[in-house]
């Protein structure tokens, strides 16, 4: 057992010499670092400022008459839309104002 720890570095691969193949280890490092940054950027940077956009145009475009469903599930039908929030109509007599970024998407519209 002894002498499997003593070829240990033998076997990982590590250079004889120490300092030798430095810059070769800093260049694949510095892929290695760009290759994961490129994955965060497309697969969750660049989603996810999509998506924002695609609600802030919804959000703008929002109108009396459209159907909308809130974060919380509640569905009914946009009576006034104001500057930061919107009155949804949710049955006869009940109208609740939400923010505006309390509408999580448009059913319908209007």
């Amino acid at each position: 057992m002894a002498n499997l720890f003593a070829k240990l570095p033998m076997l990982m691969g590590v250079p004889e010499g120490g300092a030798s193949g430095g810059s070769g280890q800093m260049v694949t490092t510095f892929i290695t670092f760009g290759l994961v940054i490129l994955i965060f950027y497309f697969l969750i940077i660049r989603p996810q400022n999509k998506k924002q956009k695609e609600t802030k145009k919804m959000l703008s475009a929002l109108k009396k008459g459209d159907k909308v469903v809130s974060i919380g599930g509640v569905h009914g039908t946009v009576v006034a839309v104001k500057e930061q929030t919107t009155v949804v109509k949710v049955d006869d007599n009940i109208k609740l104002e939400f923010s505006k970024s309390a509408i999580s998407s448009v059913v319908s519209k209007g």
